[in-house]
């Protein structure tokens, strides 16, 4: 190569650099720009802006709230605005931030929400006392009572997890904005609710799943929504508290009772989804068989018996002893158990007919004494049937038979005439 070319080829690579940097962005403390997420590290991001070298985002300057790793927050190939926070051209250092462009835009959007009440999504940065940090461009805070509509012990889980908020309030000054879960649930469920509620009938037979148990009956969800089987309709059987017939998560089937639209409440029965004891004693029961039940009510004229679950038969009180009896209770107690035979069946009318006294063998009849002057007549009329015996007869034998024959004949006139 000669000399000539060679101080041409210097001449151009001068004038290459040369617009090169007339090129450059010039850039001061404060200044607003745009770049390129070219490389990402642990604690910092490398931004391509244009510049004559490279800029960094400290991972303090990436988010209003605090991450655990700048790939959390961005990634490479994205585009960013960012704010010059400072700028060293002798040792090349360049500091950008993040934070501080989404902020201040972030305080604009957030009151537009707020007033306009907007859901916004948003994803949970970090779990705290008290309750969760998001990024909204500033600092959000749900707190622990915003976040279900029902009580979370443990909110461990919810890191990384996108929810839908309203925000609930803003103070640009104090940099505060809180956010509601809540609200936005309690939103959905009243509509949900009045959707199923328009489209139940009465009548109806649906599936359910026990959500909790209270002394006066169990609360079933009928597809997002609760309904209450009140304690007496939860069985056939008397029930004395609702756990002891089902348990919070089964699954129940359920007849709609009543529907009140305006108080938003439903009223269900599992019972009257099931088949009826006396459905169920159809056929099991004949007249004149022998049954074990147990007292469950005593009235003035008998007892009421249980002889199967639901099923109660009458005890009349001139059925419950072969003895005459003035009330039921000399004879029966209730929660006692007792053998009965039924006298009439009639499943139709549920109606049962018992008797304890047919269980029981009837005591023997005790013979009545004669009457006294029944035994003179007949003594009368024996003595007429037969001869004259005369006590100083030497030739008859006096037996006690015929002593007291005798006896009876010779004082019978005057015992007559004494009465």
């Amino acid at each position: 190569m000669s000399e000539e070319t060679k101080v041409q080829d210097s001449a151009s690579a001068e004038a290459i650099s040369q617009d090169a940097l007339d090129n450059f962005v010039s850039l001061k403390k404060g200044d607003i720009v745009n770049g390129t997420i070219v490389k990402i590290e642990d604690n910092q991001v490398t931004v391509s802006l244009g510049y004559k070298y490279d800029g960094v985002i400290p991972l303090r300057e990436l988010s209003s709230v605090q991450i655990d790793s700048a790939a959390d927050a961005v990634q490479v190939g994205q585009e960013v605005q960012l704010k010059v926070v400072s700028i060293d051209d002798e040792k090349e250092r360049l500091v950008l931030s993040k934070k501080a462009i989404d902020s201040e835009k972030a305080w604009d959007v957030l009151q537009a929400q707020f007033e306009a009440g907007e859901v916004l999504e948003v994803t949970v940065a970090d779990v705290v006392k008290g309750g969760l940090v998001v990024d909204v461009g500033a600092r959000g805070f749900i707190p622990a009572s915003m976040v279900e509509r029902h009580f979370v012990e443990d909110f461990s889980d919810y890191k990384g997890r996108k929810i839908r908020v309203k925000v609930k309030e803003i103070d640009r000054e104090n940099n505060k904005v809180i956010l509601s879960a809540k609200e936005v649930l309690d939103q959905e469920f009243e509509q949900n609710k009045q959707s199923i509620i328009s489209g139940l009938q009465i009548g109806q037979e649906i599936d359910g799943t026990v959500q909790r148990l209270t002394p006066f009956g169990a609360f079933v969800d009928i597809g997002g929504i609760d309904g209450l089987v009140h304690v007496s309709e939860l069985s056939w059987q008397h029930v004395a508290h609702p756990k002891d017939v089902v348990s919070e998560g089964q699954s129940v089937r359920v007849k709609v009772l009543k529907v009140d639209p305006a108080a938003g409440k439903i009223s269900l029965s599992i019972k009257a989804a099931q088949p009826g004891p006396w459905e169920t004693a159809t056929g099991s029961f004949n007249i004149g068989d022998i049954v074990t039940g147990t007292v469950r009510r005593i009235v003035s004229f008998g007892a009421f018996v249980e002889i199967a679950p639901g099923v109660e038969g009458l005890v009349h009180i001139s059925q419950l002893a072969h003895r005459h009896v003035a009330t039921p209770n000399e004879v029966v107690k209730e929660g006692q158990e007792v053998k009965a035979k039924i006298l009439d069946f009639n499943p139709g009318e549920k109606r049962v007919s018992l008797s304890i006294k047919e269980t029981e063998e009837a005591p023997e009849q005790s013979a009545r004494p004669e009457r006294e002057h029944g035994e003179r007549r007949d003594r009368g009329e024996r003595r007429d049937r037969g001869p004259k015996v005369e006590l100083n007869n030497p030739n008859v034998s006096l037996s006690n038979e015929s002593m007291s024959f005798t006896l009876a004949e010779r004082f019978g006139d005057k015992l007559s005439k004494l009465k």
